[in-house]
């Protein structure tokens, strides 16, 4: 990667990360409904990608800029973890979107308010997954990736 400006290298780590974000989008337009930890995981991708941009468009690609994609990344490779683990069952998520709640102690009218309340999809579900791998899993990955690209351009000699 010495041959590339820290200015192109932070171009292809928000490229990586606009690529992740139109792929669940497809999936999405496909039918595969995100649950509130897939959400919450785009985030930090939308952040890289306008990270690279203003870097890129202002011609302005300091390391600065890739640290803060680096962080963006880690903070999407972080949650994408975090969701692998609850679909797993490693670790419970958030009740408001795995359900964990006990119902025997509820009452009716309680269970009715949780249940008119809850979220249609469970983040403790695996929707879909490739070769074993879910897509909080593929997200785990391929963030992890772009955390390498953007720290290559934070570490890059000029």
């Amino acid at each position: 990667m010495n041959r590339y400006s820290v200015r192109q290298i932070i171009l292809v780590a928000g490229a990586g990360s606009a690529a992740l974000l139109l792929a669940a989008l497809g999936f999405q337009a496909l039918g595969y409904a995100p649950c509130d930890l897939c959400i919450l995981q785009r985030w930090p991708h939308l952040a890289a990608v306008v990270i690279a941009l203003i870097a890129g468009l202002t011609g302005v690609a300091t390391r600065a800029f890739a640290w803060l994609g680096a962080l963006a990344a880690s903070i999407a490779t972080a949650l994408a973890i975090y969701h692998t683990g609850v679909e797993q069952k490693w670790w419970e998520g958030p009740s408001t979107c795995t359900n964990a709640t006990n119902i025997q102690s509820m009452s009716t009218s309680e269970l009715l308010a949780q249940i008119q309340a809850a979220p249609l999809v469970r983040c403790d579900e695996i929707a879909w997954q490739f070769m074993g791998i879910s897509m909080a899993g593929w997200n785990a990955i391929c963030s992890a990736v772009l955390v390498a690209i953007w720290l290559v351009a934070a570490l890059k000699r000029d």
